[in-house]
């Protein structure tokens, strides 16, 4: 699968089958269900998780709460936009 393949999944109703749960949670932000976005990775350890839950929460709009998962993940809050975070990031774990 590749970007513009999964940016058109976003049109389906469930995220394709066999990604990882980070793709999943950002198919769920890209679907506007910030909530689930949020539940799948909220409880999961490790760096990379911290790194989507930072996202998320600078979705939200709790920056403070997104800047200590950013530090969780050894990043600091990117000057991009939302959107070109949320694409840097499917990117990512497309590869």
């Amino acid at each position: 699968m590749d970007f513009n393949q999964f940016k058109q999944s976003l049109q389906q109703a469930r995220p394709p089958e066999h990604i990882s749960v980070f793709l999943e949670s950002l198919w769920y932000d890209g679907k506007g269900d910030w909530a689930r976005a949020h539940d799948l990775v909220d409880d999961l350890p490790g760096t990379t998780a911290a790194r989507v839950h930072a996202y998320l929460h600078r979705v939200e709009g709790d920056l403070g709460n997104a800047d200590y998962w950013y530090r969780q993940a050894g990043e600091k809050r990117p000057a991009c936009s939302l959107q070109e975070e949320w694409e840097l990031l499917v990117h990512h774990f497309i590869k």
